[in-house]
């Protein structure tokens, strides 16, 4: 651990959860340990850097088919979009791409069925009106056709909900994948590995399956994933809940579809196998944690620039305090392609949360970065996994506050 970012010696680390972290975030290790280490068949890591230095790197738990282990990776679902966002912040830093130039500029095809105007900063502040799901596909295979999706949405007809932030849960990254291959000619999962990965030095970012040879090691899901959602009763009144008006109808129609919780399934789900930028990548805590690290700095590692100044002002900028039409009214306050949210530790920092509560964070005022990711995805403790981050967010801080103020006692007592 640096000297520099940290205020003493290294935590004790309770049983069960390997790694190591500066001293003053004891309270978090510990924390971390009894919440994630008791869980049966699943686990989970931790990763704080601070001004580019890592702080924290701790894992505990299972992966399903063994202990937990610092190159363990996990699918980060949602947590995927803010990974894709820096993908295209790579490319408008470079003057590939406008913020506010319509999407059709650089795709033509997009520009189909009344598209022309809607923008880059539309796309990533889901705004776009394209939020639906079913008028794309109509089985589960369509989905995994990542190249299909893209023509789809390039054909398609917008929503009422243009102009107006409705998540788009999962045509977002189909969205940024047509969008980047159009200026690029390359798709999203190799941009993941030359806009990302490369730059940074990152071994634990991947968009779905890891390669062959990768050090990163899947964490298989644990908990049941999403099944008792495709039985029948469930699957009717979702169905017909894509009628109804306001936040219920527009959550359904971007997440749901009969029989779209089997690409979750089994040991090997067919999820790794497609191209989805809102939602499979496959990340350690560490991975995502050192991208946001360069989110916070504007830095790679070895101190070159990886954003300008002026990409990293327009990231860092809220977009829209408008209340999410597709997530229930939660107040997102969605920048370009992240989020923050209205709780301690989390209003000036941005990055984004995923299904189960897996997250990549950056607070560049204090120069933190966290990355989480787990493996339990279970509908009935989705509440309480999706609140990791209210948590871990501000108890980082704190802890990082507390070393701070010892600290300056400890020079005080010396003086």
């Amino acid at each position: 651990m640096s000297n520099e970012a940290s205020f003493g010696g290294p935590a004790d680390l309770p049983a069960g959860v390997g790694g190591s972290a500066a001293g003053e975030f004891g309270p978090l290790v510990r924390t971390f340990g009894k919440a994630f280490g008791r869980r049966r068949g699943a686990g989970g890591g931790l990763a704080v850097y601070r001004h580019g230095e890592p702080l924290v790197h701790i894992w505990t738990g299972s992966t399903g088919s063994g202990v937990w282990s610092a190159e363990t990776g996990a699918i980060i679902f949602s947590a995927t979009k803010g990974i894709t966002a820096t993908v295209i912040h790579r490319l408008a830093d470079r003057g590939l791409l406008d913020y506010a130039a319509p999407v059709a500029e650089y795709w033509p095809e997009f520009g189909a069925n009344g598209k022309a105007k809607i923008t880059v900063r539309q796309v990533l502040t889901h705004s776009a009106g394209l939020g639906s799901l079913r008028p794309l596909a109509k089985d589960a295979a369509e989905v995994l056709d990542h190249r299909l999706m893209e023509q789809r949405l390039a054909a398609a007809k917008p929503d009422r909900l243009l102009g107006i932030p409705a998540y788009h849960a999962l045509t977002f990254g189909w969205l940024c994948a047509g969008l980047a291959r159009a200026v690029t000619g390359h798709g999203m999962a190799e941009l993941f590995r030359t806009e990302v990965a490369e730059p940074l030095g990152i071994d634990g970012i991947h968009l779905g399956r890891p390669p062959a040879g990768a050090p990163i090691e899947y964490a298989i899901l644990s908990g049941g994933q999403l099944g008792s959602i495709g039985n029948p009763l469930t699957t009717r009144v979702l169905g017909r809940t894509h009628a109804v008006p306001g936040a219920a109808g527009a959550a359904a129609r971007s997440l749901f579809l009969p029989g779209l919780e089997e690409i979750l399934e089994g040991a090997d789900p067919p999820i790794l196998d497609t191209e989805l930028g809102a939602g499979n990548a496959v990340c350690t805590a560490d991975g995502l944690a050192a991208m946001y690290a360069a989110l916070a700095t504007g830095e790679t590692p070895d101190g070159y620039e990886y954003l300008s100044a002026r990409t990293l002002k327009a990231m860092r900028r809220i977009e829209s305090y408008r209340l999410d039409h597709g997530l229930f009214y939660a107040p997102m306050l969605w920048h370009l392609g992240y989020h923050s949210l209205p709780m301690p530790g989390a209003h000036g920092g941005f990055g984004h949360i995923g299904l189960g509560g897996s997250f990549g964070w950056a607070d560049p005022r204090s120069g933190l970065a966290v990355g989480f990711v787990h493996n339990r995805l279970s509908v009935s403790l989705l509440p309480l996994d999706m609140s990791a981050a209210a948590w871990i967010l501000p108890m980082t801080l704190n802890c990082l506050r507390t070393g701070r103020r010892t600290t300056a006692l400890d020079i005080r007592e010396a003086a």
